[in-house]
Formats: C-alpha cells, structure tokens, sequence
C-alpha cells in the first residue's frame, strides 16, 4: 500500500521561501504523477502543481513563476519549491500520487505565511 509522509511546512513571512518534500513509499514511484494540492479554511481543495513521469509540470496560475515542482526518482521523493510566498499561499498543502491503478494522498502539512 502506497503511503506519502510530507514535510517542511512551517510559517514564513511574506516575500519568503519554503521547501515541501513529499517522500513515497510502497509504490513505484517513476511512474506516478505526483502533485501538491492545498486546501484553505472554508475553500475546498486545489491543485497547485504536479510532475508526470516524464517530468512534465502544470501549475495553477496563482502560482505560476513563484513556485517549481521537481521530482527525484531516486530518492522516490517530490518537491514544491516556493518562493515569494503571500498570505493567500496560506493552507495546508497535501501529497497526490496518481495512476490509474491507484491514488494516494499524504496527511497534509501545514504553510502560514503572515508577518
């Protein structure tokens, strides 16, 4: 059973940076989409990025030219790099592995950007 544990949420100032890491484990990693999504108080989820296998990215347009997602397929690990991070990034931002034999989700971990 695949599971995705993340990390490096935190609070930050506005105009600040932070690193996710989503690290996977119990499926093979290589062939799997993988995204962020965050889910703000009262807003429902929401795509943020994703990397497929091939390592072709999308981004919402809130966050385009602030935020890179990349993916280390020997570390079976992905990144959200953000950068320039304002208020509305606030939200707790969760792990996706997507395929058609199956879709995982991490816990979650939490960004407060405030000053």
């Amino acid at each position: 059973q695949g599971q995705l544990v993340e990390s490096g949420g935190g609070l930050v100032q506005p105009g600040g940076s932070l690193r996710l890491s989503c690290a996977a484990s119990g499926i093979i990693f290589s062939i799997y989409t993988m995204g962020w999504y965050r889910q703000a108080p009262g807003n429902q989820r929401e795509l943020v990025a994703h990397i497929t296998s091939n390592r072709n990215t999308n981004y919402a347009d809130s966050v385009k030219g602030r935020f890179t997602i990349s993916r280390d397929n020997a570390k079976n690990t992905v990144y959200l790099q953000m950068n320039s991070l304002k208020p509305e990034d606030t939200a707790v931002y969760y792990c996706n592995a997507n395929l058609a034999a199956g879709n995982y989700w991490g816990k979650g971990t939490l960004v407060t950007v405030s000053s």
